[in-house]
C-alpha cells in the first residue's frame, strides 16, 4: 500500500514575509501542492505573503470563499476543498495549506483539519499571530504579571463585550470591520478610550497604529483594538509606551 501524503497547516504570519518561520518556509518550499483561501474574484492574502517563495512547479489550490454576511465558513466550500486535497494526499503528495497568522488562532485551516486530520498524517506549524504582532508594533505589552488577557471578537453584542472586558485586565478586540464605531462607542461609555490603541494592517507597508479616540467609521478586516482596563501595568509607564501615542489609562 502506497503511503499517503502529509497534510501541513502553515501559519504564515500577519503579512510581512520576513515573519514567516524558518520551519514554515522549509515545508512550504518542499510541498508539491499548496492550498490557500481566497475571496471570490480576489487575491489570496495568505498567498501574497509567501508569493516570493513559491515555485512554478508547485500545484496551487485556491479555495474560493464568498465574502458574505451569512455564517462563515460555508460547509460545502470546505467539503469540496477537503475532497480535492484528499485526492493529492491519496497519491502520496504532501499538501501545504496556508493560513495567515496562526492556523489555530481564528485560522481557516481548522475547517480542513476537522475534515482530514483523522485520515491523513497532519502537521501544524504555528505562525506569528496578529495580536502579538500588534503589541510589538504599538510598543505596548499585551499583559504583565498575573493580568488576565482576553481576546474578544468584535461582532459580539454590547452586553457580551462589556461582560468580557469587565472580567479581565487587558483585552484585544478583533474582527472589527463594520463594528468599529459601535465598539468604540461602548469603550467610550466604559471610560476606556484613552486606554486603547487601534491597530490596522500590522506588519504591512500600510500599517496604522493610532489612539482609538482618533479613529472613526468602519475598519478593514485586518484590524484590532488593544486595551487595558484600569491602571496600566508599571512596564508601560516605565517604557513610556503610553506617551508614544499620547494616551493615558482611565480607571473604571
Amino acid at each position: 500500500m502506497t503511503a499517503t501524503g502529509r497534510l501541513v497547516g502553515l501559519g504564515v504570519g500577519p503579512g510581512d514575509p520576513e515573519l514567516v518561520t524558518l520551519k514554515a518556509l522549509r515545508l512550504l518550499k518542499a510541498a508539491p501542492v499548496v492550498a490557500y483561501p481566497a475571496p471570490e474574484g480576489g487575491e489570496s492574502f495568505a498567498r501574497s505573503i509567501v508569493a516570493g517563495y513559491l515555485s512554478p512547479s508547485q500545484e496551487e489550490i485556491a479555495i474560493a470563499v464568498p465574502m458574505r454576511i451569512e455564517r462563515f465558513p460555508a460547509a460545502e466550500i470546505y467539503d469540496r476543498a477537503a475532497e480535492r486535497i484528499a485526492g493529492h494526499l491519496d497519491e502520496g503528495r504532501n499538501v501545504a495549506v496556508l493560513c495567515e497568522g496562526d492556523p489555530f488562532f481564528y485560522g481557516s485551516f481548522m475547517y480542513l483539519f476537522e475534515r482530514l486530520a483523522d485520515r491523513y498524517p497532519t502537521e501544524i506549524v504555528p505562525g506569528v499571530a496578529s495580536v502579538t504582532a500588534a503589541a510589538a508594533a504599538s510598543r505596548r505589552p499585551l499583559s504583565a504579571r498575573n493580568d488576565v488577557l482576553t481576546v474578544i471578537p468584535g461582532p459580539l453584542d454590547d452586553a457580551a463585550l462589556e461582560a468580557q472586558i469587565a472580567a479581565c485586565e487587558a483585552f484585544a478586540i478583533m474582527k472589527l470591520g463594520r463594528h468599529l464605531e459601535r465598539v468604540r462607542a461602548l469603550l467610550g461609555r466604559l471610560g476606556l478610550l484613552g486606554a486603547c490603541t487601534y491597530c490596522e494592517r500590522i506588519s504591512l507597508p500600510e500599517e496604522r497604529v493610532v489612539p482609538l479616540r482618533e479613529v472613526t467609521g468602519d475598519a478593514p478586516y485586518f484590524s484590532m483594538i488593544l486595551g487595558y482596563r484600569g491602571t496600566e501595568p508599571a512596564i508601560l509607564r516605565r517604557t513610556g509606551a503610553a506617551l508614544v501615542f499620547g494616551v493615558e489609562s482611565e480607571a473604571v
